[in-house]
């Protein structure tokens, strides 16, 4: 359950109560200048790591930790990091589930993760979403209704997204359901955020009416 935890440190500034953060980069290279602080940070204070990544980064990942001076062998073998690919945990049967992966971030989420960490602090790389344009809207939906489920616990949660994946609209959109983002290697409260059930009536009626508009030729 939610309580009151310290701020946690995250590119040049700090997560408070609200901790769901887009994060926007180029590339891996900066991805990992503004990432591995944080995690370093987390592995000392004894948070768990949970690290969803692309099928073919886990290699380059755990390299680039242990050049960071973490031992990710150690820390795996212990329960500390648990490393999974993005298609495993958001498309365990070639589809994406909404409501399936509320409760598997429901899970994950440090009030119900087994262990004793004293919380989670959890990357997800999203790049698997843009192979399907419908795998784009269903997770901008839910990312808007995962809040419900962060702002009862003391996770940190940073999504990841490469700017040049992403069509301007979905970026847009993407931004809107996190209270807290980083742009241009700096965390900070997300003016453009727009509460869950504010959004979703919004962004459902826009996809209803790309759904019944007649094809162009």
């Amino acid at each position: 359950m939610k309580s009151v935890s310290a701020p946690i440190s995250l590119a040049g500034s700090q997560l408070r109560e609200t901790r769901h953060v887009c994060a926007f980069f180029n590339n891996d290279e900066e991805e990992y200048r503004i990432l591995l602080p944080f995690i370093k940070d987390g592995m000392k204070s004894g948070d768990k790591a949970v690290h969803v990544l692309n099928p073919k980064q886990r290699q380059d990942h755990l390299q680039r930790l242990a050049a960071a001076g973490i031992d990710p062998a150690g820390a795996q073998q212990s329960g500390q990091l648990e490393l999974r690919t993005n298609t495993e945990v958001y498309l365990p049967d070639g589809r994406f589930d909404q409501d399936r992966m509320l409760g598997v971030f429901e899970q994950l989420a440090s009030g119900n993760a087994n262990g004793g960490f004293p919380l989670s602090r959890i990357c997800c790389r999203m790049d698997w979403a843009v192979k399907d344009r419908s795998h784009v809207d269903d997770v901008i939906e839910f990312e808007s209704r995962v809040n419900d489920v962060w702002l009862r616990h003391d996770d940190a949660v940073i999504c990841t997204y490469h700017l040049g994946q992403f069509s301007g609209d979905a970026v847009i959109d993407i931004m809107r359901t996190h209270p807290m983002v980083i742009v241009g290697g700096i965390l900070q409260q997300n003016p453009f955020f727009v509460p869950p059930d504010e959004f979703l009536e919004e962004f459902r009626q826009r996809r209803a009416g790309r759904s019944s508009s007649p094809a162009t030729a």
